[in-house]
């Protein structure tokens, strides 16, 4: 049996597709290929920079699924079935649109894969596959499993080993897909497979692509305790309230930390209180300026991740947040209009109050463009919201203030490890701010839509 994986790309500019040239490892593909068993082929193909070779012979295909790539997927699937191949969908959109994914496949995975995959591949060999395979939430993520990292050879992903630790988020956030799928679980894998995963493969640079992977402070020592001795650099996404724990911090330097994605969202308390942010406005009482300052003696690089578009905000206020980002000099900072994601208390919300666009799901209709406004903000209006915040990233990314940014001697001039992360990666976000904009999602013209059943 031959099994082939395929990561969707995102979408098009005008007729040629986008290609990413910040392209990551597929790290669940490459987890979905180690839970397969091994008398079972598996290719993998990416259709973010590689066109897919849909008339090669294969017995299943598994697409992964986020709210972004839906229509590009469902069109990828619908080229396999055009040719009789069966099709699998599973990640983070089957799971929040289950009955709507399962219009455009054979098979839906809800859930983590691990308890179901190799059930589901013995089905598919035996001509039996079920519409639905549930994963459960429960137990050791990924326990056992090593990822398949020869899958990912020469397709020019960045320099960077793609693992995780933790999977899932604790805290409730209204607009936060994350928690829906995880049913705000937060569990962990064994610190001694990790440490065999990361002993397995030669780079030294890794990002743990954890939701927040000091969420629980005592699994996150643990990790942090058994990474010292292997002398490796790593990045991550964590919750600013780590800065309480002073063991939890000392721990997190010496083992090689260099900063993670930190969600500030907003500096306003009633937006921090209305998303339901808890765990940000102690510190944000201040404007996160002892926050800030603590990151900055210990050396951290910060990836300051905003929401735009909630109720309080207005377009004054919008620029105001960028002014904050490039003041206070973060390596990077990404501005996010919010998003009605299928499934999440924002999405309910919007819909109940009638402010949804794109007859409520954006992700499929022809009109929407990325990073464009999905619903009716209540102090400004869609394309005003989507201006202010492009307006945001476009400040942010411009050579003066990269340059001014730059010049933050206790973090991004700190070693020249972290003078050569900033002055990498952020050209490579610049283009990717201008390139991205306006997309249109899926590949196919604006007026085409996969049918939804054979």
């Amino acid at each position: 049996m031959k099994l082939t994986l395929i990561k969707p790309n995102l979408g098009r500019r005008g007729a040629r597709p986008y290609v990413d040239s910040g392209r990551m490892e597929p790290l669940q593909l490459g987890v979905l290929a180690g839970l397969t068993p091994p008398d079972v082929e598996v290719v993998l193909h990416d259709d973010r920079m590689e066109p897919i070779p849909f008339d090669t012979p294969t017995d299943l295909v598994a697409i992964t699924v986020e709210t972004f790539t839906a229509r590009r997927a469902y069109e990828i699937a619908e080229a396999y079935r055009r040719r009789g191949v069966r099709v699998v969908m599973g990640g983070m959109h089957p799971t929040l649109a289950p009955d709507e994914v399962a219009g455009y496949c054979d098979a839906v995975v809800t859930g983590d894969a691990e308890a179901i995959w190799p059930g589901l591949i013995a089905d598919a060999a035996a001509g039996r596959l079920r519409p639905r395979y549930e994963g459960t939430g429960s137990g050791r993520p990924q326990a056992g499993v090593r990822t398949r990292r020869d899958l990912f050879r020469g397709k020019g992903y960045l320099p960077i080993t793609l693992l995780q630790y933790t999977r899932g988020c604790p805290h409730g956030c209204t607009y936060c897909a994350t928690s829906v799928f995880s049913g705000r679980s937060h569990r962990h894998r064994e610190v001694g497979e990790v440490v065999e995963e990361i002993r397995a493969q030669r780079r030294r640079y890794l990002f743990f692509v954890d939701d927040n992977i000091v969420a629980d402070h005592e699994a996150a020592k643990e990790l942090f305790r058994a990474l010292i001795p292997l002398r490796v650099r790593w990045v991550s996404q964590a919750s600013i309230d780590m800065l309480h724990d002073r063991e939890l911090m000392d721990l997190m330097v010496r083992s090689g930390c260099q900063g993670h994605v930190i969600g500030f969202e907003s500096l306003t308390d009633a937006s921090l209180r209305g998303m339901h942010k808890a765990v940000n406005r102690t510190e944000a009482s201040d404007r996160y300026a002892r926050a800030i300052d603590q990151l900055r003696c210990l050396g951290l690089q910060t990836w300051a991740a905003f929401t735009l578009g909630h109720d309080g905000d207005t377009l004054d206020s919008i620029r105001a947040t960028a002014d904050f980002a490039i003041a206070n000099k973060f390596t990077f900072a990404a501005y996010n209009i919010l998003m009605p994601y299928p499934g999440t208390p924002l999405f309910a919300q919007l819909d109940a109050a009638g402010r949804l666009l794109y007859d409520g799901r954006w992700w499929l209709h022809p009109d929407y463009r990325f990073n464009h406004a999905a619903f009716v903000p209540a102090r400004m209006s869609p394309d005003e919201l989507t201006r202010a915040a492009f307006e945001c990233r476009a400040r942010t990314n411009g050579v003066r203030s990269i340059l001014y940014r730059l010049a933050e001697p206790r973090t991004n001039l700190r070693s020249p490890v972290r003078f050569a992360n900033f002055a990498a990666y952020n050209p490579l976000f610049r283009a990717e701010v201008f390139k991205k904009q306006d997309m249109a999602l899926g590949h196919e013209p604006a007026t085409t839509m996969p049918r939804t059943s054979r």
